[in-house]
């Protein structure tokens, strides 16, 4: 495996800011720039979708699974309350342009995508929940420009197939970003499987955009490890307090720990390469210092004894 490895530069990485920002506009735009300024990332990532395209009458009238993290009286009204319609969507990507970072989305349904496309986004996410739905992605193929996303989390080699399929009838895979995911909130490490990246790069690498890593576990000694393995995109669930009400915010990661992801993929980057000569310039002092040589004084022809 590590004779494949090749220099390259550090993965993007993408603060997911999701539904963490608890449906508050203000809020969302101090994670943008925390995102930014702190953190320094690529991009910002929110979520958009249609609460009544999505459920049955039965499960928006449902209350929500974990009455303690709800905003409202049943899951309908709870995922309401917390989403954004597209004027406040086209704020945040106009704030994000303001600070010099990219805003991305992930779309749920048919009236989401169409409705961020308007937005001309350079990328959109499929997320794992929907990513086969033939008629979305079809739309996507037809119509979307730009980058297509999709995270690969709860579905089966015979899926993840159809969707490669799907995608090649289009001529499409060159423009897309498949995700390596395990779809829990949050995952212990064992079911991170993180041999899946390398499997994805070994199968699919040479046909699509890049390989990425959305990552739902907590802390963060994986993410080089995904960045060495191949991942060129990192996903991180991103908020302010893991303490706020809400279930992402469990799986999320506060401004530090998303900062030293950041900071310690780049690091990584720089480190993973050969040595271009016997003796790097930095050891040059320490080999004159250091190096054992033997004493002329002490070396002696066998004519001396």
């Amino acid at each position: 495996m590590m004779d494949k490895i090749k220099q390259a530069q550090p993965p993007v990485v993408i603060a997911e800011i999701g539904c963490n920002h608890k449906g508050d506009l203000g809020i969302a735009k101090e994670m943008i720039r925390i995102a930014k300024l702190f953190c320094n990332v690529e991009y910002v990532k929110f979520q958009k979708r249609n609460s009544r395209e999505l459920m049955t009458d039965e499960q928006y009238n449902s209350p929500h699974p974990v009455p303690y993290h709800s905003y409202g009286e049943t899951y309908g009204q709870h995922r309401e309350f917390l989403e954004f319609d597209i004027d406040q969507h086209a704020q945040l990507k106009e704030y994000c342009e303001g600070l010099g970072i990219g805003y991305s989305c992930s779309v749920w349904d048919m009236t989401s995508l169409k409705e961020i496309m308007e937005l001309n986004l350079d990328h959109i996410k499929i997320p794992s929940a929907i990513n086969t739905h033939w008629e979305l992605l079809e739309h996507m193929c037809r119509y979307y420009k730009g980058d297509i996303h999709i995270s690969l989390g709860m579905t089966t080699y015979e899926e993840q197939g159809k969707i490669i399929q799907l995608l090649q009838n289009h001529k499409r895979l060159q423009d897309v970003v498949l995700y390596h995911c395990t779809s829990g909130y949050p995952v212990p490490h064992r079911d991170i499987c993180l041999l899946g990246i390398r499997q994805l790069v070994e199968s699919l690498g040479e046909r699509v955009k890049a390989i990425g890593f959305s990552a739902h576990y907590t802390g963060i000694g994986l993410d080089g490890a995904a960045y060495v393995l191949g991942a060129q995109y990192i996903e991180r669930h991103f908020t302010l307090d893991r303490s706020w009400k809400g279930t992402d915010h469990a799986a999320s990661l506060e401004p530090d720990g998303l900062r030293r992801v950041r900071k310690d993929t780049i690091a990584i980057a720089e480190a993973l390469r050969n040595k271009d000569t016997d003796i790097l310039d930095i050891e040059l002092p320490q080999r004159k210092k250091l190096k054992w040589q033997p004493k002329e004084s002490v070396v002696m022809s066998a004519s001396g004894f």
